[in-house]
């Protein structure tokens, strides 16, 4: 997170801050009843989660805060009878829905501009799919693949392997499931990731160009799922 995203955090915070003591402050003078209020309008909660998400972010790959926004402006409506409560029943299907659709799309849209290089060869194609799978790869010529997981786990050891020309992409995603991925000490990270109400952690530590023998490119998309990658 860079100073600016963080000043800005701050702000947000504590100004959000004020306003519910603000609101506490008027509840105890009897000018209005805050509990009342907040069981009318507690979807904004969703709301705030969201645009906290996109300030942290500055408004780059915070798929996830966008979720929460229209999910809690669609419940507000609700709230409000301004929609029929019955669109809730068909929200969680259009937005697994789009969901699909992102992970299907996205290379098309990322692939343009990000700089990867392209997948070359399948050296790694896991999917598991409500199961658990470990997988260890050796390889000293490794030039990429992929690993999916849907309602299920994937753990990935690089530990023994080589890049292929000291490089190699990796396309990783995760629905409803985990994936794990180990890589050597010397090789560099290079990460571009979409959280849609999951969580990608890069927990490997900086490598120096002295040091490095490598970089592996990783897209990773996380939907309602986990991935991590350390070293």
């Amino acid at each position: 997170m860079s100073s600016k995203s963080g000043s800005q955090g701050r702000i947000f915070w504590g100004l959000f801050l004020i306003l519910i003591g603000f609101l506490f402050l008027l509840d105890k003078m009897n000018r209005l009843d805050f509990w009342d209020l907040f069981r009318q309008y507690w979807p904004a909660v969703f709301i705030i989660i969201g645009l906290s998400i996109l300030i942290n972010k500055e408004f780059r790959n915070a798929a996830d805060g966008y979720v929460f926004i229209v999910i809690g402006g669609l419940l507000l409506l609700m709230k409000m009878r301004i929609l029929d409560r019955s669109l809730w029943h068909y929200v969680w299907p259009l937005a697994i829905i789009v969901a699909g659709l992102w992970i299907l799309l996205r290379p098309v849209f990322s692939g343009r501009n990000s700089g990867f290089p392209k997948i070359t060869a399948d050296d790694l194609k896991v999917s598991a799919v409500l199961a658990g799978m470990k997988r260890r790869v050796e390889s000293l010529n490794f030039k990429g693949g992929t690993a999916e997981a849907v309602l299920g786990g994937v753990e990935i050891d690089f530990s023994g392997a080589s890049l292929a020309e000291g490089k190699a992409t990796l396309a990783l995603t995760a629905v409803l499931g985990g994936i794990e991925i180990r890589v050597p000490r010397d090789w560099q990270i290079v990460l571009e990731g979409t959280p849609i109400l999951g969580g990608i952690e890069d927990k490997t530590r900086p490598v120096s160009e002295q040091d490095k023998k490598g970089t592996l490119y990783i897209k990773a998309t996380a939907v309602l799922g986990g991935i991590e990658i350390k070293d």
